[in-house]
Parts: structure tokens; sequence; C-alpha cells
């Protein structure tokens, strides 16, 4: 790496903070497993094989965060502490289950405590959508809603 591409390197760090940052660094190979075992240390389980895209935000050290390996995180996306993305159907082996993982797309926001289970096939979130604190969302949504409750329902919409 030439010196130009490791001040760019350096001021992408920058823009970040320590547990994003780690977040980003899974993927390296020289520090993707170190990284991945200090984040679990703090609290967070995101691993590996999980596709992260531009701007993610692990909010407030994201304590709590479990995301499955089966996930796909598009660009712009928060998730503060206690989120889930996991199996709803944990009582199986994972070779009988019929879930395949979870899209979650550009600008949506997980807020605290949040959980989402998938059973069947691919659940996805729309870009734009809110999962509503402590929520317990259940089946995919729409783009820009806002989702609350136990089990979640769509409470409205995003403008």
């Amino acid at each position: 790496m030439n010196l130009a591409g490791l001040i760019q390197y350096n001021e992408f760090l920058m823009k970040r903070d320590f547990y994003t940052s780690l977040v980003y660094a899974r993927k390296s190979l020289l520090f993707g497993g170190f990284a991945y075992i200090l984040l679990k240390l703090l609290g967070a389980e995101i691993p590996r094989p999980v596709k992260i895209g531009q701007d993610f935000l692990i909010m407030h050290g994201g304590f709590g965060v479990v995301i499955h390996p089966w996930t796909t995180i598009h660009d712009r996306v928060h998730i503060y502490p206690g989120v889930t993305l996991g199996r709803a159907d944990v009582h199986r082996p994972i070779e009988e289950s019929a879930f395949k993982g979870f899209d979650v797309g550009d600008d949506v926001i997980l807020t605290s405590g949040a959980k989402v289970l998938g059973k069947d096939g691919i659940l996805r979130i729309g870009c734009g959508t809110i999962v509503a604190a402590n929520a317990v969302l259940l089946e995919s949504t729409g783009e820009n809603e806002i989702w609350g409750g136990v089990p979640a329902r769509c409470i409205g919409k995003r403008e």
C-alpha cells in the first residue's frame, strides 16, 4: 500500500467509532479473526460471514447484538444494543430449517432490544424501515414502514 492509500485508509478509520471499525475489520485476512473475537468479548456477536454495506453503524458499542451468519446488511443501517437477528425455529436442527437468511435494506434502523426472527425463506426488512424498541418482528416488511409491538405490526410510515 502506498502512502496515499495509507492516508486514505486512516481517514476511513477515523470516521468510525472503535466498535464499528471492528465490525469492518472482521473481513481482514490478517486481523479478521482477532476483530471477531474482540467484538464477541465486548458483547456483540457478528460472525464473519455477515455481509455489511457502507456506512453501517453499531450504536453505543452494540452490547447484546446478535446477528445470524446468513445475513446481508445493506448501506447506512443503524443497529442499537440488544438487537437480535436469528432463527425462530431453533428447536429444529439447522439442516431441517426452511430459514434462508436475512436481507436488511438500506437506511434501516433496528432500535434497542428489537428481535427479528425468521422462520421460512429469506426475511426482508425493506429500505428505510424502523423496527421499534423491544419489537418482535416475525415477517418481512415493506419500504419506509415503522414496525412495533409483540408480535410486531406496521404502525406507521416513515416520511
